[in-house]
C-alpha cells in the first residue's frame, strides 16, 4: 500500500512524537472481518473512506512498531487503538488522515479535516459562541481565502476526538471556547467537568479547498488549568 502525500497538510504542520499519514487517494486495504460486516452495506464512498483512513492508521501504526487492531467504531463513532497508543482518524472530501503517538508522550491527540467552505445555514450559531463568531468574521474580511467558520468547527472536531477517550462523555460545542490565530495555531479553554479552565494549543493549516487542525496534548497535561499553552 502507499500513499499519497503531496501536498502535506497535518504532517507539515503536527511535530514528533505524532507520526501522520494522509493521502488523497483512495487507498486498497485489506481490513479485518469484523470491519468487512460493518461496512458490507455502505454505499461505496463511505467503504471507500472507511477503508483508506484504516490503510493510514496501518502505516502511522507500523512507524510505532505496532499492527493495526481491529477498528470497527465504538457507540460513539470512536476507534480502537492499541495499548500504548493515542491515534485519532478523520476524513473529508478528497482527504484522509490518521495520526497516533506513544502514551508515554501525549495523553491525547485529535485531528479534524473539512471542506474549506462556509458552514451550511444555521449551523454556525450551533457550534459558536457569540464572541466565536465575531472573531471568525474579523479574520475572514482580513483572510478570505479561509473560511474561518468552518475551521473553528474542524478545531472544535479535534478537541472533542482529543476529549472522549480520557473522559468518554459527550462535550458539547458550547464547552469548548476557540480563539484561532491566522499564524496557524489556536488556543481552546474547556469548561466542562473535571477540565474546566483547563487551556491547551494546537495548530491548524488550509490549502486550496481542505481545512486540516490538531490538537496534541503533552503527558500529564489533561486536567492541569494551570498549564501554559501547549502549541503542537
Amino acid at each position: 500500500m502507499g500513499a499519497d502525500t503531496t501536498p502535506r497538510l497535518l504532517s507539515a504542520i503536527v511535530l514528533e512524537p505524532v507520526v501522520v499519514v494522509e493521502t488523497r487517494t483512495e487507498l486498497s486495504v485489506c481490513l479485518h472481518p469484523e470491519e468487512r460486516d460493518y461496512i458490507a452495506r455502505a454505499v461505496d464512498k463511505r467503504r471507500a473512506e472507511f477503508t483508506t483512513v484504516r490503510g493510514c492508521a496501518s502505516w502511522a501504526l507500523r512507524a510505532l512498531g505496532h499492527e493495526r487492531p481491529v477498528q470497527v467504531p465504538g457507540r460513539h463513532g470512536e476507534p480502537v487503538w492499541p495499548r500504548g497508543v493515542v491515534g485519532s482518524m478523520t476524513h473529508c472530501a478528497g482527504y484522509r488522515a490518521a495520526a497516533v503517538a506513544p502514551a508515554e508522550a501525549l495523553d491525547a491527540i485529535g485531528i479534524d479535516a473539512e471542506p474549506n467552505a462556509p458552514l451550511p445555514d444555521g449551523v454556525e450559531r450551533q457550534v459558536a459562541s457569540p464572541e466565536e463568531s465575531r472573531r471568525c468574521a474579523r479574520l475572514f474580511a482580513q483572510h478570505p481565502q479561509v473560511c474561518f467558520d468552518r475551521l473553528l468547527f474542524s478545531i472544535k472536531e479535534s478537541v472533542y476526538k482529543a476529549w472522549f477517550p480520557l473522559e468518554g462523555v459527550w462535550l458539547g460545542f458550547e464547552e469548548a471556547e476557540v480563539v484561532i490565530d491566522p499564524d496557524g495555531t489556536f488556543v481552546v479553554s474547556l469548561e466542562a467537568g473535571g477540565a474546566g479552565g483547563s487551556r491547551y494549543g494546537g495548530v491548524w493549516a488550509c490549502s486550496g479547498e481542505t481545512l486540516v487542525s490538531a490538537l496534541a496534548v503533552p503527558r500529564g497535561r489533561w486536567r492541569d488549568p494551570q498549564n501554559p499553552d501547549e502549541r503542537r
